[in-house]
């Protein structure tokens, strides 16, 4: 099947197209229909009466952006009207909710008239937070856009101009970096004068480029002040007009530093790229072919070439994504009146800066790129990096706030930690641990300190005085990836091939001498082992806490801090628990790990101890014991044993949160089955903490509503240990080392 047939089959799926509305409030009950429409709809709209800009508070319109076009410029197919680009500006708003949760209405506008399209757009600013333009002919789009940021007092962005000039101006600054050159020094060779190209040009001056140094070719070549004269140049083109002779672009290239194509593909050869100066820095931007490929400008010369196109097939994309979705979000949330200068350059900033930071697990599976590093063939962020929201949104904020264009100020620090939220919704309960472990950093070891992923969290936890990290291993191993992955960072390594001191293993060997290990397999094991040295140094007081399991079997990792270590003195059994957070739900869920064929006992300790968890992230816990039958509808010793530890539970009077069971799944979390079949039940909302009655129940029960239910999860978190230990899973990535670090943290100053 073709591409294009693919994409009309993805495209006539029922329901045709992309988009649909859906309600964010209960719609279940005629109550509820009463306040959603007449007569309780009255309410919000008196307030807003009387304060227009309590539409903020009580509508969508501070999270919905208006995306509007005429069609009259669609990349890739040029004039094909209105009605032919709506695919487009759907699949615009799906970008702006996929990555920055902002809701889109697409309005495709049958006008091509400059004035009547500004009246159009500007009579709709009660609707909108934002407007975003698209996909319009130069150079009415400069005219529509100046016509609409005068007339509107909300945020008006042409993203086809700001967007890629906001883009490669990021990965500009980090080129300049790499090759050692000033921005203010540098000569620019742009190929394309169009609506992105002159736009580019102008932001690459706000970046520090001096505007006499910029040479800008159209298809008739240089614009000279000549041309401008002779009223060959539009108003537009004509500011970067030089007194220079006449030519081309071969002749703007030559000693040029920068090349900056938004033209037509294949215009740009490799003598072209050799008349540049040292070192040359190459963003060749048409699409779908660019002005020269990658790999024949990158082979055109022998020294550095920083080459970006605008293709995902080679490195560093400039992408409009990168900046679009998280430049609303930041000028959405503070109410901005328009996205200026300031804002833009703030985006920049902020994309240059994250390109620089370490990336994350999950960005570099997407990409199934191992190696993803700061260098010439990355310098700029991955669309899929779930940091862009944070970084790029909150730096937009703070540039509006600072240059008074916004209309509500609010805390930064806050509003980062509802960001992350946004886009894992597990932060937002991890950030009270994270913040928890931040007041009183704990030393933690981390067992298996030569793997990859151990140590970028360690420098993770170290740079964000999260943690304390020791690194346990193998120290050449450490120093080597270390040196691979460019981590500077001055960690703590204690490595078993090392210690000499025997404490270690004559502490290893009184703890075990009557469970089969002699004074010589301690000393083996304490020198070879990093999960017995970690524990013997937990148990010892040198360190507060451990993690291990990245790279062993979860049986396999648990056994020495269990045997070291064992559980609390007053508790018999330790149990894995995952924290799942759904949209507007979060569940506990125990014992998902460790006991296989729990009893009555099992069950009672795990509830107490994960209720006790749930507490730990600000949840009041209600305990739900789960099984297949509910409140004895079937009678035998797997149902009598939740059943029992329900009962005991109830019981005591130094239980204060509420427990019931044996139940059914659906009845532990559905509230009309609570509230209407079993009202005699113990609490009349969902249950958020469920203790399965075995351990494959649990882990299959987890790992369903994880992956089904679009679950974000944390842990396992492991409850009822002596110290601080949990055992990490094998494709855990590096958030997850830092999350559980930050419970063993926690878990420490507890202690």
């Amino acid at each position: 099947m073709s591409l294009d047939d693919e994409s009309l089959e993805y495209h006539r799926q029922d329901p045709p197209g992309k988009i649909e509305i859906a309600t964010t409030k209960p719609t279940n009950t005629q109550r509820d229909l009463s306040l959603a429409y007449s007569p309780g709809v009255a309410g919000p709209c008196r307030a807003i009466a009387d304060d227009p800009d309590a539409a903020y508070e009580y509508t969508a319109k501070g999270n919905l952006v208006g995306v509007v076009s005429n069609g009259s410029a669609v990349l890739g197919l040029g004039d094909i009207g209105p009605t032919a680009s709506k695919p487009v500006m759907e699949g615009k708003g799906v970008l702006f909710k996929q990555f920055a949760d902002i809701d889109v209405f697409d309005l495709e506008l049958d006008q091509t008239d400059v004035d009547a399209f500004v009246q159009t757009v500007a009579a709709m600013e009660p609707t909108f937070g934002g407007i975003n333009l698209e996909d319009i002919a130069a150079p009415e789009c400069f005219e529509i856009e100046a016509g609409l940021r005068e007339e509107m007092s909300i945020p008006v962005f042409h993203d086809d101009q700001h967007g890629t000039a906001i883009i490669s101006g990021a990965g500009l600054l980090n080129a300049l970096e790499l090759v050692g050159k000033d921005v203010e020094s540098i000569e620019v060779a742009f190929a394309g004068a169009g609506a992105a190209a002159l736009a580019t040009a102008k932001f690459y001056v706000s970046l520090g480029v001096q505007k006499e140094n910029i040479t800008m070719c159209d298809i008739d070549g240089v614009l000279t002040t000549e041309r401008a004269e002779s009223g060959d140049l539009d108003p537009y083109s004509s500011e970067f007009a030089r007194d220079v002779p006449a030519g081309d672009v071969s002749d703007a290239m030559a000693g040029a530093d920068v090349f900056v194509g938004l033209s037509a593909g294949g215009i740009v050869d490799e003598e072209m790229v050799r008349s540049m100066a040292d070192d040359p820095i190459i963003f060749a931007m048409a699409n779908p072919d660019p002005e020269i490929d990658y790999e024949t400008a990158k082979n055109a010369r022998d020294d550095t070439v920083i080459m970006a196109t605008g293709r995902s097939d080679y490195p560093n994309q400039v992408n409009n994504v990168l900046g679009f979705p998280f430049i609303f979000r930041g000028a959405l949330d503070v109410r901005a009146t328009e996205i200026n200068e300031d804002m833009k350059v703030a985006a920049a900033d902020a994309l240059a800066e994250l390109a620089r930071q370490d990336v994350p697990d999950a960005v570099r599976k997407a990409y199934e790129e191992r190696t993803l590093q700061f260098g010439p063939e990355y310098i700029l962020p991955k669309p899929l990096d779930s940091r862009l929201i944070t970084e790029v949104s909150s730096a937009v904020a703070r540039a509006a706030m600072e240059s008074g264009v916004a209309r509500t100020e609010i805390d930064l620090d806050a509003y980062r930690e509802r960001l992350e939220a946004r886009i894992d919704r597990s932060m937002e309960l991890m950030r009270i641990v994270l913040n928890e472990a931040q007041r009183d950093p704990k030393r933690i070891a981390l067992a298996e300190g030569d793997d990859e992923k151990i140590l970028r969290a360690a420098v993770r936890l170290q740079d964000e005085a999260i943690a304390e990290p020791v690194l346990v291993g193998d120290r050449d191993a450490i120093s080597t990836t270390t040196r691979e992955l460019g981590i500077e960072a001055d960690l703590a390594v204690v490595d078993p091939g090392d210690v000499d001191d025997e404490r270690y293993a004559e502490r290893l060997y009184e703890l075990r001498q009557r469970n089969g290990i002699t004074r010589r397999e301690a000393v083996e094991r304490v020198r070879t082992d990093p999960n017995y040295l970690a524990s013997v140094m937990v148990e010892m007081g040198e360190v507060d806490g451990m993690l291990t399991g990245l790279t062993n079997h979860y049986p396999s990792a648990l056994r020495p801090p269990l045997q070291v270590i064992g559980t609390a003195p007053d508790i018999d059994y330790a149990a894995g628990v995952y924290m799942l957070t759904f949209r507007n739900r979060v569940l506990f869920v125990a014992d998902a790990t460790v006991n296989q064929d729990p009893d009555e006992d099992v069950l009672e300790e795990v509830a107490r101890q994960t209720a006790a968890l749930a507490r730990r992230f600000d949840v009041d816990p209600r305990v739900a014991f789960l099984s297949y039958s509910d409140f004895g509808s079937v009678d035998n010793e797997g149902t009598r044993k939740p059943r029992e530890a329900a009962r005991r539970l109830r019981e005591d009077p130094a239980v204060d949160f509420p427990v019931d069971g044996e139940m059914q799944a659906d009845t532990a979390v559905v509230e009309s089955m609570l509230t209407g079949t079993y009202e005699f039940a113990e609490f009349d909302e969902p249950a958020n903490v469920l203790v399965f009655p075995n351990l494959e129940a649990g882990n299959v029960g987890y790992k369903l509503l994880q992956r089904l239910g679009g679950a974000d999860a944390v842990g396992p978190m492991l409850v009822g240990m002596d110290e601080p230990v949990h055992v990490l899973q094998r494709d855990d990535e590096v958030k997850d080392i830092v999350n559980l670090a930050a419970v063993a943290v926690t878990d420490a100053q507890n202690e």
